[in-house]
């Protein structure tokens, strides 16, 4: 009996070896550690909370950058809104992304003609 678990250790311990040799010939071809696999840099973030403020009890703005353009959302209400899209950014969002955003000039999200007080449209008299 000891002698089929000694085999089956042997076989496990020369697949290990066999895999490891793998990976380190792999990396030497590609010019990497072996561990990059594993533990390798990992990749920019496309989208983070840049600030969040609180508007009342259950309503907050929050601004999100995603790839580099900032959008002003209020959450929390009955229905979660889109206030501003295509915020230009002031500054790069870390020191190693010093890639400038292009000016994107903001869309508004509702287009609607402005009005002053008092004055109402034909179907709202």
């Amino acid at each position: 009996m000891w002698d089929i678990l000694t085999y089956l250790l042997l076989i496990v311990l020369i697949a290990g070896a066999l895999i490891a040799a793998a990976l380190v010939a792999r990396s030497s071809m590609n010019g990497t550690s072996p561990l990059d696999g594993f533990f390798g840099p990992k990749p920019d973030r496309r989208l983070d909370v840049v600030e969040h403020a609180a508007v009342d009890g259950r309503r907050r703005l929050v601004l999100i950058r995603r790839d580099n353009v900032e959008h002003l959302i209020m959450t929390g209400g009955p229905v979660d809104v889109v206030i501003e899209t295509g915020i230009a950014q002031r500054a790069p969002a870390r020191p190693e992304a010093a890639i400038r955003p292009e000016a994107v000039e903001p869309q508004p999200v509702f287009s609607r003609p402005a009005r002053t007080f008092g004055q109402a449209t034909a179907g709202e008299k």
